[in-house]
């Protein structure tokens, strides 16, 4: 392989590390935070330096993520190609990345953003990677419960941004995200339950099996549906709510299939529509708090 190449497959390995998909979806919920605190468009440099901030913390900690899961990564053939996981980089070289990252995070939000914002994306990253990934992972099934707040933060952080502080509609949108995050894993456990049984992560499938992870599904996924319909005393008003109905409604029908007609297409159905969810339930209340001005 010529030297060129080389360059590039590195390049693509340490890129990919940063899990970009993931990452689209936590910057998308820190825009909209932006969006619907500001009720219209903030300074364009203001979301530009938000989202370099929020682009750098979230990749810093995924890569982070990588370096503390390499064993399990190895194991389970989802992940097994992840260039730490598979060899290609070095643990030394992805923590060096990873924490490299994370320190350009703080410094972009805390002189270019503000310290609050800084300093809530920094509680996301440590939480992720010390209380989640390295611990809850590997010691309950419930991880993904608790660990659900790491990834509830981005709102958080666009909210902090534009505002300096949080109010109860900021937190309202990470109690929709912290309570999103066990019915769209679960959906994902249930499809790769072989894998974390090899590398030995007590999802709730493998240590309660695939009725209870489905009754727990429609649990949260009800949860969810009442946190959401919360949301709008908080400050939004019949655009939001109706598409709340709908896309809960919806989301609550996928989960009510996967208990009563338990399969792998229902389950990897429910999983990706979850992504899709997230993102049109955020842009029908940034569309809302935007009309309703």
């Amino acid at each position: 392989m010529s030297p060129l190449l080389r360059l590039r497959r590195l390049v693509v390995d340490y890129v990919a590390l940063t899990k970009p998909g993931i990452m689209t979806l936590l910057l998308t919920t820190t825009l909209c935070a932006m969006l619907i605190a500001t009720r219209g468009l903030p300074p364009f440099w203001l979301v530009a330096m938000t989202l370099l901030g929020g682009m750098l913390a979230a990749g810093g900690a995924n890569v982070l993520n990588c370096f503390v899961d390499r064993d399990i990564d190895a194991q389970m053939a989802r992940t097994r190609d992840r260039a730490i996981a598979a060899g290609r980089i070095s643990p030394a070289a992805g923590l060096v990345f990873g924490i490299t990252l994370t320190l350009a995070a703080a410094l972009v939000l805390g002189f270019l953003v503000n310290w609050t914002a800084a300093a809530l994306a920094m509680a996301g990253n440590l939480f992720y990677v010390f209380v989640y990934t390295t611990w809850l992972k590997r010691a309950t099934p419930y991880n993904i419960v608790i660990g659900g707040a790491a990834g509830a933060a981005p709102p958080l952080v666009g909210w902090a941004a534009v505002t300096g502080d949080l109010s109860p509609l900021a937190w309202g949108l990470f109690a929709v995200i912290f309570a999103w995050t066990p019915p769209h894993f679960w959906a994902l456990a249930l499809l790769k339950q072989g894998d974390y049984t090899r590398a030995a992560v007590p999802m709730l499938p493998v240590v309660s099996g695939e009725a209870e992870t489905r009754r727990q599904i429609v649990i949260y996924t009800v949860l969810l549906f009442l946190v959401c319909l919360a949301l709008a005393p908080l400050g939004l008003g019949g655009i939001y709510l109706v598409s709340a109905l709908l896309l809960n409604g919806i989301f609550l029908w996928y989960a009510i299939r996967l208990a009563f007609s338990p399969s792998k297409r229902v389950a990897r159905q429910m999983f990706f529509y979850s992504l899709w969810y997230l993102a049109l339930l955020f842009t029908a209340a940034v569309v809302d708090r935007i009309v309703i001005t």
